[in-house]
């Protein structure tokens, strides 16, 4: 199992429905996914119409040594699990920080996940911020895919992760990580900005930015509020495609064949 973080500490840049999306478009290529929320939040929970439920989340796991297996949920998506968050993670955070291991902790839980064999990818969303289970989520990674949005903000977001990133490598917690993938995201082909954004980070990070380009579409922003992902909430929309073919892309880097990524809309 290979553990793909959904990470950005700025806010608002489609992280959570990247994470959601880009699982569920897996799953429905028969790719075994376990999302695992890590955001108080549990918007990727919710995105999915799941209930917080005391006790669903890795909290235990991660302060009292219980077995993470436990919190294991099917989806209504074939080939999709979850793992739920609660709000009780908010308080992990602080119990975390005052432990001697934090930033290898959650590695550590996720282990008996990554060896059972049950699950190709365990994809990790993870809150807008640089506290303890954000940077616990870069230290158990194997790859990393940052979303940024189309806009002058979304550059400066971009090089705080990537900063991140770094100083995760440089102090040993994980000198492996791997930045896999920035997917750009809320694009609209009308603003000028939205291309120059588009080309200055393609410019700079070359292959490491995905083909796919994902647009800013009104129903990508509906589908959390009934609980499904946009596959299932508008199949044939702009929305789902880009997602469809963003997975496809993350399929074929990994097995070096070409996808066919869709012109941006």
């Amino acid at each position: 199992m290979r553990i793909v973080a959904i990470s950005n500490q700025k806010g608002g840049v489609g992280k959570t429905t990247t994470a959601v999306n880009l699982s569920a478009c897996l799953a429905q290529r028969g790719v075994r996914v376990l999302l695992v929320d890590l955001d108080p939040q549990a918007n990727a929970t919710s995105g999915l119409g799941l209930a917080q439920e005391d006790g669903g989340s890795l909290y235990s796991a991660l302060v009292d040594g219980t077995d993470p297996r436990l919190a294991i949920r099917s989806t209504r998506l074939p080939n999709l699990s979850i793992i739920r968050s609660h709000q009780e993670l908010a308080g992990c955070e602080i119990e975390l920080a005052q432990s001697g291991n934090h930033l290898a902790r959650l590695r550590e839980v996720l282990e008996p996940l990554r060896s059972s064999g049950h699950f190709d990818y365990a994809i990790l969303d993870t809150a807008p911020s640089l506290g303890v289970l954000m940077t616990g989520a870069l230290a158990a990674a194997d790859e990393l895919i940052v979303p940024i949005q189309c806009e002058y903000f979304g550059l400066e977001g971009l090089s705080k992760i990537v900063s991140i990133t770094q100083q995760i490598r440089d102090c040993g917690a994980n000198p492996n990580l791997l930045l896999e993938g920035i997917v750009m995201t809320m694009f609209d082909s009308r603003a000028n900005l939205a291309n120059q954004v588009v080309n200055d980070v393609r410019n700079y990070f070359a292959e490491t930015v995905y083909q796919t380009i994902i647009p800013r579409t009104v129903r990508l922003g509906e589908a959390p509020s009934f609980g499904k992902s946009i596959i299932e909430y508008e199949p044939t929309g702009k929305g789902a495609l880009s997602y469809v073919a963003l997975a496809d892309e993350f399929i074929a880097r990994r097995s070096g064949q070409t996808a066919q990524v869709p012109a941006a809309a």
